[in-house]
């Protein structure tokens, strides 16, 4: 990938297409908002483009701003604006930060300018607010719950999840396809997602949007009870990489906690942190907080459990 520098001091990448890979995907027995159906059905144009599909444009920027140490202890913190359909053009941003600093701003944009997502990108422990973490400040608590009656802030998941994940590995109905099927469609390849050893870590890297795969793989284990069917997708997302980078085939274990509730006009939110464990060593690797925004209109007892709850 080419970066160029842009009028405002920026970092900047090619225009890419992200392609669709989600269009089967299902839970609760139903289809999600990636198939084109049900999105217009809920009044959206087509089934979206997954948000952190997008994080992988912003590798190349971020290795040249902070070199390889990025993908040992950095962090991608993203609010998604805008949905993306398949054929659209993304183009990836990365504000050039002042020497020394640890953190800088990110954005993504598509070919009319319209504002994917917006974000902080940072390195180390001593990376600052986030983008997620000053959201999640911001937060107001909801004032009544529907769908997301039942979870509670600080819940933790029942089980701690064991996972990993095989070139060849589909990754379940969630996610119904495989690494080596993402590697083949991902906008920027690289010879450090390769099975031949090539990365300066000598084993094949996981890429930053694929992490959020492996993170939620098996998120159905955790026990976080919720009304439906329902449709959701991803409001925010923030992959922090501790003692990275993490690696194909390599056993992992996860565990989870509700962090934040919160509700807009047309959503509930469950805000989880994800934490993952070096399956082998018991260290701390990665974490990742996740908003999941649920659709009220997609839940069709949503109005009749609301006035039940209010009396």
């Amino acid at each position: 990938m080419t970066t160029v520098f842009s009028a405002d001091l920026a970092l900047a990448g090619a225009f890419r297409k992200p392609q669709q890979m989600l269009a089967s995907q299902s839970y609760d027995g139903h289809l999600s908002i990636h198939d084109d159906k049900m999105a217009e059905g809920l009044g959206f144009r087509a089934g979206p483009i997954e948000g952190p599909t997008h994080f992988s444009q912003f590798a190349p920027l971020l290795d040249h701003i902070f070199g390889k140490a990025f993908f040992e202890t950095g962090c991608i913190s993203a609010h998604y604006q805008n949905m993306v359909v398949e054929g659209e053009e993304v183009r990836a941003f990365a504000a050039l930060p002042q020497r020394s600093a640890h953190s800088t701003r990110i954005w993504a944009e598509k070919r009319d300018g319209t504002p994917v997502l917006t974000g902080t990108a940072s390195l180390g422990p001593e990376r600052g607010d986030t983008e997620i973490s000053r959201r999640i400040a911001a937060l107001r608590p909801p004032e009544q719950l529907v769908i997301l009656r039942d979870l509670k802030v600080g819940q933790k998941g029942t089980v701690r999840e064991k996972v990993a994940m095989g070139f060849d590995q589909n990754m379940g109905a969630s996610y119904p396809f495989s690494l080596n099927e993402k590697l083949a469609k991902i906008t920027e390849p690289s010879p450090w997602y390769a099975p031949d050893g090539t990365s300066p870590w000598g084993r094949a890297v996981i890429p930053f949007e694929m992490i959020s795969v492996l993170l939620e793989y098996t998120a159905g284990k955790a026990g976080f009870h919720t009304h439906g069917p329902a449709i959701g997708l991803f409001a925010g997302q923030e992959i922090r990489l501790i003692k990275g980078p993490l690696f194909v085939g390599h056993p992992y274990e996860l565990e989870r906690e509700i962090v934040a509730l919160s509700e807009s006009k047309r959503t509930e939110s469950n805000w989880v942190r994800t934490r993952a464990y070096d399956g082998e060593t018991g260290d701390l690797v990665a974490e990742m907080i996740l908003n999941s925004a649920t659709l009220k209109n997609s839940y069709a007892k949503y109005d009749e459990d609301a006035k039940a709850l209010a009396k």
